[in-house]
Formats: C-alpha cells, sequence, structure tokens
C-alpha cells in the first residue's frame, strides 16, 4: 500500500497543471526552467528507478499503475517519455512471466489510452515513441518478441485513430466525422 501511495502521489504531482510548462508562454516557461529545472523530468526519473527496484513485487501493481504511468509518459517532454515509456516493456514481462500471457496489461493500457487521448493527451511524437521504444524492446526479447510486436502495432493503430477521430471532431464535415468514427470502431 506504501508503494502504491508513492506511485499515485508522484504521479499527481507530475501531471498538476502548475508543472506543464508548454502552457506557458515562452519567456514564462524559461524563466521556471533556468530557475528550477522541469521538475516534472526529475520525478519521472525518480518514478522509473523506483519501479525497477520493486523487484519481484511489481506484479502486485500490475494493471493498476498503468494508467498513472501512461499518464506520466503522456507528458509532452520527450526525455520523460523516453526514460519512461519502457516501463510498459517491463510490465508486459513481468506479467508474462507470472501468467505467460500480458492480457491484463495489454485491456488496461487500451482502455486507459482511450480515456487519455479524448481528454486531450497525446500526440503524434508520442505514438512515434512509443511504437519505436516498444518494438524494440519487444523484438530483443526471446518469447515477446511475435506478441509484443502485435500488441505495440494494435495499439499504435488504435492512437492513429484516437487521434485522427480527436482531431476530426472539430472539422464541419459530417462525412468526415463519420468515416472517422467507424474507423474508430
Amino acid at each position: 500500500q506504501l508503494w502504491n501511495n508513492y506511485f499515485h502521489l508522484a504521479v499527481a504531482f507530475l501531471t498538476q497543471e502548475s508543472l506543464q510548462l508548454e502552457n506557458f508562454s515562452s519567456a514564462k516557461r524559461a524563466k521556471i526552467l533556468n530557475k528550477y529545472g522541469d521538475m516534472r523530468r526529475q520525478i519521472g526519473f525518480e518514478i522509473r528507478d523506483m519501479w525497477y527496484n520493486l523487484g519481484q513485487h511489481k506484479i502486485k501493481f500490475i494493471p493498476e499503475m498503468v494508467g498513472p504511468i501512461l499518464e506520466m509518459t503522456l507528458i509532452p517532454e520527450t526525455e520523460l517519455r523516453k526514460a519512461t515509456i519502457p516501463i510498459f516493456f517491463d510490465m508486459m514481462q513481468c506479467e508474462f512471466h507470472s501468467t505467460r500471457s500480458f492480457q491484463m496489461f495489454e485491456n488496461e493500457i487500451i482502455t486507459k489510452l482511450d480515456h487519455e487521448v479524448e481528454g486531450g493527451r497525446g500526440d503524434e511524437q508520442y505514438k512515434v515513441l512509443f511504437d519505436k521504444i516498444l518494438l524494440e524492446h519487444c523484438r530483443k526479447h526471446k518469447y515477446l518478441a511475435k506478441s509484443g510486436e502485435t500488441f505495440v502495432k494494435l495499439v499504435v493503430r488504435l492512437m492513429e485513430r484516437l487521434l485522427d477521430y480527436r482531431t476530426i471532431m472539430h472539422d464541419e464535415n459530417k462525412e468526415n466525422r463519420m468515416s472517422c468514427t467507424v474507423n474508430v470502431l
């Protein structure tokens, strides 16, 4: 319970509105970065390190931590994304070693991703990094190469459709919206 609280608190800190530097003017952003650095990156790296320090206890946090970790990886900060997206592969691996599948992880990330993208998070850069990083990890793994690649491709296709859907919802053309809705379904 203590570790669960730690992760949730750290992710809540990291995702709070007042730390989302991309929402500030460039002058204000530069001033904050100069004075404090990007605290999101620092906390994200701490979360990553703590995750890996859990050792064999990680399985106890799957699928519950998929959503909070996803929230963290969706923050539009490239180095933070590169450092934390690999946690997903570790989650896949942990569940696979325990159950010979990563079905709980897969279901959870798909559900949470839908919610997060609908809420305005996620972008093309995230989709590209997610694809590149997870495929790289999966292809190196003896048992997860095939099923992992299938999963990554599925999630990337879903992300493409969700991002298109989010964009097209502001389109005046009713036919475009309907076509996009059909693609998501």
